[in-house]
C-alpha cells in the first residue's frame, strides 16, 4: 500500500522559504514519478514540480521555476520541496502525488497516490 505524508508547511513572510517533505512507504518499483501539486481556496489545483525518480529529470511549472527545487533523498523514502523567494500568491495547501506507471514528465494528470496536505501561507 502506497502511503505519502506532507509535513513542513507553516506562515512565512514574503521572500522568505520553506522546505516540504513528503515521506513515502510501499513504492516497489524505482521506474516511478512524484509531483508537488498545489491548491489555493477557491482556485483549481495546480501541478508545479514532478521528478522521474529513475533518472533524476524534473519539470516544473512556469509560477515556480526558478524559486521551488524538488528532490529526493539518497534513501528515496522522502521528498522535498524547497521553496525559496516566497510571493503571497503561493499560499496554498500542497500535496505530493505519487504515479509507479509510466507517464509524460511534464503531465501533472491522474496521479493516483496521494498525500493529505501541509498548509503554507505567505503574508505580504
Amino acid at each position: 500500500q502506497v502511503q505519502l505524508a506532507e509535513s513542513g508547511g507553516g506562515s512565512v513572510q514574503a521572500g522568505g522559504s520553506l522546505k516540504l517533505s513528503c515521506r513515502t512507504s510501499g513504492l516497489t518499483s524505482s521506474h516511478y514519478f512524484m509531483a508537488w501539486f498545489r491548491q489555493a481556496l477557491g482556485r483549481s489545483r495546480e501541478g508545479i514540480a514532478a521528478l522521474y525518480v529513475d533518472l533524476g529529470e524534473t519539470y516544473y511549472a512556469s509560477s515556480v521555476t526558478g524559486r521551488f527545487t524538488i528532490a529526493q533523498d539518497n534513501a528515496k523514502t522522502t521528498l522535498y520541496l524547497q521553496m525559496n523567494s516566497l510571493k503571497p500568491d503561493d499560499t496554498a495547501m500542497y500535496y505530493c502525488a505519487a504515479d509507479d506507471r509510466p507517464r509524460r514528465l511534464s503531465s501533472f494528470e491522474k496521479y493516483p497516490y496521494w498525500g493529505q496536505g501541509t498548509q503554507v501561507t505567505v503574508s505580504s
